[in-house]
């Protein structure tokens, strides 16, 4: 049985199947759909865990006879088998095939996987397991959807967000529910719950840490130099890595050069943000940008973002921090650097 992971409680609550194989690439999700397994399972009595990890050295055949043993003390058993490329090769997919054919009547079998494409899914396998029992397919929300599964998060961990809040943090973790999830949570300890607006967010997200590379990327949109270079000392001593800045920097140069070719196709300025999802406290730092960047420099400052990119993958010569310091300089206008 094909099932979404939304499905998968209502499914579960009915039956539990012997072979479940949850597939997805996205960590929360997978790993919520994974424990709700697990906690059916245990109350069903399945109380003894044994998990297998497959790599180039696994053996097929010892996990094999580990299915077909007897439980110990009788117990039931959830045997988890992690497949992290989704592909358990000619071997392993003739024992998952052989084994969902003929499932242990004490065993409930956990397969967690990647996304698989439709070849894996269609083969031999992966259809024995659909027969057999079911597999669940985890889905991120849509881009557009995501302020409404923040809001929803938010709502069950106790909290009332307004309508900025919640898109705060969905702009914020850019699609990371895991870290979607853990601000969440760090809110609702921080405030004890009830009502939070944009500014509690903020106001939680800075106190998590001494600078973070939003408030780089607002420094840097804004044209305050000093301050930026400041912020981005700062961030390297605590240890964050450049790729992690460049995606910032990035982030808000597209924003900018997507803006600018919206207004120029007829939009609004506040048509161009609702396009682009800018949440309203952020829209004062965007007009100022689009002030100081056109959309001709923003192009060129993704071209020197693409540069960066390519000396932090170590594919082109050069300091990924000096390239950094670079572009935060160019896109800030440090000492007139250059119109980048």
């Amino acid at each position: 049985m094909l099932v979404p992971a939304q499905r998968l409680e209502a499914e579960l609550a009915s039956k539990l199947f012997p072979v479940v194989l949850i597939s997805g690439d996205e960590p929360l999700l997978t790993q919520e759909a994974g424990d709700l397994l697990r906690r059916c399972a245990r109350a069903a009595g399945h109380e003894e865990r044994e998990l297998f990890t497959v790599d180039r050295s696994f053996d097929w055949s010892a996990f094999e006879a580990s299915l077909n043993s007897p439980s110990l003390f009788a117990a039931q058993r959830i045997v988890e088998l992690r497949l992290p490329t989704g592909k358990p090769g000619k071997e392993g997919g003739r024992v998952l095939a052989d084994y969902a054919a003929r499932p242990a009547p004490d065993v409930v079998l956990l397969i967690m996987a990647p996304k698989l494409d439709q070849a894996t899914l269609k083969s031999a396998w992966a259809r024995k397991v659909d027969g057999a029992g079911l597999i669940c397919r985890v889905w991120p929300p849509q881009r557009r959807d995501l302020p409404g599964w923040v809001a929803a998060r938010m709502r069950a961990a106790g909290l009332q967000p307004t309508r900025d809040a919640a898109a705060v943090i969905a702009e914020r973790v850019e699609g990371n529910l895991l870290a979607a999830h853990q601000e969440i949570e760090k809110l609702a300890l921080l405030t004890g719950g009830g009502k939070v607006d944009a500014g509690d967010v903020a106001a939680a997200v800075t106190d998590s840490a001494r600078y973070d590379v939003f408030q780089l990327a607002d420094a840097v949109m804004l044209g305050d130099g000093g301050r930026a270079l400041r912020i981005l000392a700062g961030l390297r001593g605590e240890g964050v890595e450049p790729p992690i800045l460049l995606w910032a920097l990035a982030r808000e140069i597209r924003a900018v050069a997507r803006a600018h070719a919206l207004m120029a196709s007829g939009r609004s300025f506040g048509e161009a943000m609702s396009g682009l999802r800018i949440w309203q406290a952020r829209k004062p730092v965007m007009q100022r940008a689009l002030a100081r960047i056109d959309r001709g420099r923003a192009h060129r400052l993704l071209r020197e973002a693409a540069a960066v990119d390519r000396v932090i993958k170590g594919v082109a010569r050069g300091n990924a921090w000096t390239s950094i310091t670079g572009l935060v300089m160019s896109a800030a206008d440090v000492a007139g650097r250059r119109a980048a």
